[in-house]
């Protein structure tokens, strides 16, 4: 069955779920704002809220954060925005040297600090930021992002022209304008098969299961967007309950776009708002699996969350058996001259993390310094 839709219909939206997930065609299509915004009702704004409150969560990076709130100096005034930092428990001075430079800027009015008493990790840190703002809009972005002049006026303008897109996502770039592939099609167990099998016949026939889309030049809908800079329509959180604190770190975006689009909302890109994102500068995960490396537990117990939420009791098991599938292909490769894709240190094991107790321990990472710094290698 086809579940693709025009924004236009957005009123009538129905999704089906299945256990293989996925949808049979290549993502979402050019959207047609015009019609959007005849056959929707924009809310009218409570009158005590702001119009835009922006959290940014802090771990143990101080001067990326700073610089983030740098950018964000312009954009503020000229939205009428205010912005929260949540300090997930650093304990390494971050939260002090934050709070000096909030205090000398000139958005020490628009500004608050919030310091944590425990790592509440992604999902919790953001919930705790918007529950401090009462915002039409919350802006969630990363300590390692910068916004480009004119991004947040450029986002809230494209949320006003599209009233029920619940997520709006911007363009994010590399520092020299290098656009980064930030639009993705629903996780599932295919779309494991793919990355594990890494083989062009598989791409070729079920391409329409690869979770990154292309990037492109115009406004599109996408399945979910990166949680690095996402604009947030308060009436979408509103209906799909705050983020699930049982994500420690990753796969909370997909779960959480996913909630939206079963309220109603979509999601959004416009690459008219950009915004620098210097990958891997709030969290070295995926660069060290990129390398092969070993991600933290936390990681897995996400990820096997998202496929039990998402696809029922049987999700993980056949995520985890589509992958070990694509594994098998993959190894086949070298028999053919060809280089065999490396997997992650462990991967074949840690696939299984949590997998008989699915909504079980996120696998949060200890508070202590040095735990912290195990799990993040």
């Amino acid at each position: 069955m086809n579940h693709g839709f025009a924004l236009a219909d957005f009123h009538c939206r129905r999704i089906t779920l299945t256990v293989w997930g996925g949808r049979p065609h290549p993502g979402r299509g050019p959207v047609d704002e015009k019609t959007v915004q005849e056959r929707t009702v924009t809310p009218t704004p409570h009158p005590s809220r702001v119009r835009i409150g922006v959290v940014i969560i802090n771990y143990r990076t101080p001067e990326l954060t700073i610089d983030c709130l740098a950018s964000l100096a312009g954009e503020l005034e000229a939205t009428d925005g205010r912005v929260v930092v949540v300090d997930n428990r650093s304990g390494d001075g971050s939260a002090d040297k934050i709070e000096a430079w909030l205090n000398a800027s000139s958005i020490a009015g628009r500004a608050n600090l919030i310091r944590s008493k425990i790592n509440t990790g992604f999902s919790g840190g953001n919930n705790l930021g918007m529950a401090a703002i009462d915002a039409e809009f919350y802006l969630l972005l990363n300590s390692d992002a910068l916004l480009r002049a004119g991004a947040l006026a450029g986002l809230l303008a494209a949320a006003a022209r599209c009233p029920q897109a619940g997520a709006i996502a911007p363009r994010l770039e590399d520092e020299d304008g290098t656009a980064q592939q930030s639009c993705f099609r629903f996780i599932s167990p295919l779309s494991e098969l793919l990355e594990s099998a890494s083989a062009r016949p598989l791409s070729r026939h079920l391409g329409h299961f690869e979770v990154a889309m292309p990037v492109s030049d115009t406004p599109m809908e996408c399945d979910w967007a990166s949680f690095a800079c996402i604009l947030l329509r308060r009436a979408a959180v509103d209906a799909a309950g705050p983020m699930d604190e049982g994500f420690f770190m990753y796969f909370e975006d997909a779960d959480y776009c996913r909630r939206f689009a079963k309220a109603g909302y979509a999601t959004l890109y416009d690459p008219a708002a950009r915004v620098v994102h210097l990958r891997g500068g709030s969290s070295p995960v995926k660069a060290a699996m990129a390398r092969g490396g070993r991600p933290p537990a936390y990681y897995y117990a996400s990820r096997t969350r998202y496929f039990r939420k998402t696809y029922g009791p049987a999700g993980a098991l056949a995520a985890n058996l589509m992958w070990l599938l694509g594994r098998g292909i993959a190894r086949v490769r070298p028999l053919l001259g060809k280089p065999l894709r490396r997997a992650c240190k462990n991967q074949v094991s840690d696939i299984w993390t949590n997998w008989l107790d699915p909504m079980g321990d996120n696998k949060a990472p200890s508070s202590t310094p040095e735990t912290i710094k195990v799990a993040a290698q």
